[in-house]
């Protein structure tokens, strides 16, 4: 799988691990940046390519990671085609894609360690949408707001 990663300097470190365990794993990885731990950079420099990257397929998933989480998932969501989520539990990591579409992964570097984000990713990319027909409507009423405001 084509996998997009960025993250800023407070999901760093983590980036750098998963990273190199994703190209261990035989996942082709895109790397968004931060491409050096720079503690005055800014989590939409690196999320927000990564989003567009998403949306345009040129990588079929996405990981994003800050310090908590939640900044990259909110600028993620920003970009129209993003369905991103701070994920901190497993069952939400396989459940956000099966049910939601989840196409971006985002997780706090300062709150997750590597063991577990190594299987929240796992569980992350080995979903699949399942586009059941209640799922598939409210996909709907999700694009339409994206689309309408």
């Amino acid at each position: 799988m084509e996998i997009g990663i960025a993250a800023d300097h407070g999901g760093y470190e983590l980036k750098e691990f998963l990273k190199k365990y994703l190209e261990e794993k035989g996942h082709t990885i895109k790397d968004f940046g931060a491409f050096a731990l720079d503690s005055q950079d800014d989590y939409p420099d690196y999320v927000i390519p990564l989003a567009e990257a998403i949306v345009s397929q040129n990588v079929e998933r996405g990981i994003a990671v800050c310090g908590s989480g939640v900044g990259a998932s909110v600028v993620a969501n920003k970009v129209s085609g993003v369905r991103a989520a701070l994920i901190n539990d497993h069952f939400s990591a396989h459940q956000g894609v099966e049910d939601d579409d989840l196409n971006l992964l985002c997780l706090g570097g300062r709150v997750t360690g590597n063991m577990a984000a190594q299987e929240l990713v796992e569980a992350f990319l080995n979903a699949e949408f399942t586009g059941a027909e209640r799922h598939m409507r409210r996909l709907d009423k999700v694009k339409a707001l994206e689309k309408n405001g």
